[in-house]
């Protein structure tokens, strides 16, 4: 236990205490089983460890613990948790569950059987927390934890301090917005920095030229490992769903012919949208559909994207700017809560209502004239005019 415990105070020594995470202030306080998910590097453990720090009422009653520790070769996480319900605790906090066997019956045994105990955890993206051994759906509140919006950006990085703004009112009341807030910094002249190496806070930390071998290291660990954990992969596995990853890298965005993919890739139909699932849950595809079409996995997307632009980047050479702009918009709406799908017309249909168009500033309305709540999102303007709106502005929504 004393290990542990230097281990938390360690980690807690480095903790960033001034800037949060969107979803800090969302955190409910009284929620007894609580899973954050998301993709790694985007800042989980640290969401976590402030929770600790800044919301609970007394730090001291709080212990993390990593799921892969190895606390755990010869004691299990039922019998840790007791232990320190015994001294006091009353917060635990679990890193990584995924990679801890028989996560799901544990975390039950351990919320019925101590219910002063209020117990967070994070995993990968990956892994799907309503599944499992045992049934957690009626006890747990999951939470999901996005890389950071270009407005995160501009306040870690930049020191630019922007609040949110919802669609609605973005789509209402663009112009005014964009005035004000371009009368304090130029948002073009970070915006390319951001498509390229903003999406993960570690943007902070690391030199520019360490970046995109670290955003190529997220991916390796999210199939190498979490992957391994949650879907029981081998090396055979893996190798499979990194050449369909450099077959979409290879012409994204992708519109997907899957039994062609599966006579390269030597795999059955069935395999190939298994493994484009996979890639989805994990958050490093964005599959779209066309409205109506059935939410089967095993149909069709009729269309992939990178999940951000900073992995668009990283895997090919020759990222197109326009693809970057549609991978942008397509994950920054995503990200804010939006139903996305494939416009009949136009590149995006959100939430069933709006029709969005992207592209440079010098498109038009023509691909969708004539539609109702059809708007252009373009770059390289920092204010628009009317159903023009600057699509650095998508950015402002979480």
């Amino acid at each position: 236990m004393e290990a542990l415990l230097q281990f938390q105070n360690n980690l807690l020594a480095q903790l960033p205490r001034d800037w949060h995470r969107y979803l800090f202030t969302s955190l409910p306080d009284n929620e007894r089983l609580m899973g954050i998910k998301g993709l790694r590097g985007v800042g989980k453990t640290t969401l976590m460890l402030q929770y600790l720090a800044q919301k609970h009422p007394r730090p001291d009653k709080g212990l993390y613990v990593t799921a892969d520790h190895p606390y755990f070769y010869d004691t299990t996480l039922f019998d840790l948790a007791g232990s320190w319900y015994s001294l006091g605790g009353d917060l635990l906090l679990v890193d990584e569950v995924h990679k801890y066997p028989n996560w799901s019956r544990e975390l039950k045994l351990i919320y019925d059987g101590h219910p002063g105990l209020q117990i967070i955890f994070t995993s990968s993206s990956a892994l799907d927390l309503y599944r499992g051994e045992s049934d957690l759906s009626r006890r747990l509140r999951v939470h999901t934890l996005h890389g950071l919006s270009f407005r995160e950006y501009l306040s870690l990085i930049h020191d630019i301090q922007v609040d949110p703004v919802s669609l609605v009112h973005l789509l209402e009341d663009h112009m005014s917005l964009a005035g004000k807030w371009t009368r304090n910094f130029k948002p073009l002249e970070y915006f390319g920095q951001y498509l390229s190496q903003g999406y993960f806070p570690f943007a902070n930390e690391v030199a520019q030229g360490g970046l995109s071998p670290r955003f190529i290291q997220i991916l390796n660990t999210v199939l190498e490992s979490d992957l391994s954990h949650i879907e029981d992969f081998n090396a055979a596995n893996v190798q499979k769903i990194k050449k369909l990853l450099g077959v979409i890298a290879g012409s994204v965005p992708f519109t997907p012919n899957i039994s062609k993919i599966a006579e390269r890739l030597g795999l059955g139909r069935v395999s190939v949208l298994n493994y484009l699932k996979n890639l989805s849950d994990a958050s490093v595809v964005n599959l779209l559909n066309r409205p109506q079409k059935g939410m089967s996995h095993l149909q069709k997307p009729d269309k992939i994207y990178f999940e951000n632009t900073c992995f668009s980047i990283a895997l090919s050479s020759k990222a197109e700017i326009g693809t970057l702009r549609e991978t942008f918009a397509l994950n920054q709406l995503k990200n804010a809560g939006h139903q996305v799908e494939l416009g009949e017309r136009g590149d995006f249909l959100i939430d069933g209502l709006y029709t969005f168009e992207i592209g440079g500033k010098g498109k038009n309305f023509s691909q969708v004239k004539g539609l109702d709540n059809a708007y252009l999102a373009v770059d390289d303007i920092e204010v628009g005019f009317g159903k023009k709106l600057p699509l650095w502005m998508l950015g402002m929504l979480y």
